[in-house]
């Protein structure tokens, strides 16, 4: 993530937690959020706020022992009116704490993988920001609007995830299951250009990997990066033709991906 891709992060974070605080207001605090089943609108702002809060202190501490990490989280206010700007507060606080200072800094990364603590920390708040702003839109019955690049750097960090060092750790059931015997899924966004707009995934014995850019594939899903996105993350069903996604190919294989491949953001 380059320094102008991780301000544009920045103010994604920023501004798409003002639209899930818009969002949760239009719903209200005991509304259910049909893509968190288990979840009440109150229940997605503590998360996310609290999460953002808790992040940032890692950050801004340079934590890099996980025994070290925040025990305490952010208390959600009891006034609903006062959570945009409790949201607010937590939005600004983790976009400041990974500033480009901070980018590669020491500091802890759950998952293992080259990245730096604040670069995974921050990829894991854009997707926190976004995709739960989406559930708080989803649950107040309106649109979803999410810029072609943030959608596409936040499918590349789903796959990041999915093929970290660490994922067999904290998902071994998903970890086993998306391993396979050379099997080929392409994933394709209609509207970007070059490598930036395809996801190949190679399934083998030893785990799953990914590249960007298209190759030959034995199932191919091709739609908006916003779609891609919200199938991906299993906000919208493989077989919704209305968000314009086409699969070509082993419809079956990429389904079996989705049913394996669900993680917790953050």
């Amino acid at each position: 993530m380059s320094e102008s891709n991780a301000e544009n992060a920045r103010r994604a974070i920023v501004e798409h937690t003002r639209r899930l605080a818009e969002s949760a207001a239009a719903a209200g605090p005991d509304a259910a959020v049909p893509t968190a089943p288990e979840w009440t609108v109150s229940d997605l702002v503590r998360h996310v706020g609290q999460t953002q809060h808790w992040v940032a202190e890692i950050i801004e501490r340079r934590i890099t022992d996980p025994t070290q990490l925040p025990g305490e989280m952010a208390v959600l206010p009891a006034d609903p009116h006062r959570w945009p700007q409790w949201l607010a507060e937590s939005a600004q606080r983790v976009a400041d704490a990974c500033s480009d200072d901070a980018l590669d800094a020491p500091v802890f990364n759950p998952a293992g993988d080259e990245r730096s603590g604040t670069r995974f920390w921050l990829a894991g708040m854009l997707n926190e920001s976004v995709v739960h702003g989406v559930d708080a839109a989803n649950a107040a019955k309106r649109t979803v609007d999410i810029d072609p690049a943030i959608a596409a750097a936040l499918i590349g960090n789903h796959f990041a995830m999915l093929t970290s060092p660490t994922w067999e750790l904290q998902r071994a059931a998903s970890a086993h299951a998306i391993r396979g015997t050379g099997q080929r899924l392409q994933w394709a966004a209609t509207d970007l250009t070059g490598d930036a707009g395809g996801w190949f995934v190679e399934r083998q014995p030893g785990g799953a990997s990914w590249l960007p850019g298209i190759r030959p594939a034995d199932v191919t899903v091709s739609g908006p990066a916003q779609s891609l996105l919200l199938i991906l993350t299993r906000r919208l069903p493989l077989t919704d033709r209305d968000t314009g996604i086409t699969v070509e190919g082993d419809t079956g294989l990429a389904q079996h991906w989705l049913d394996n491949t669900a993680h917790v953001s953050g």
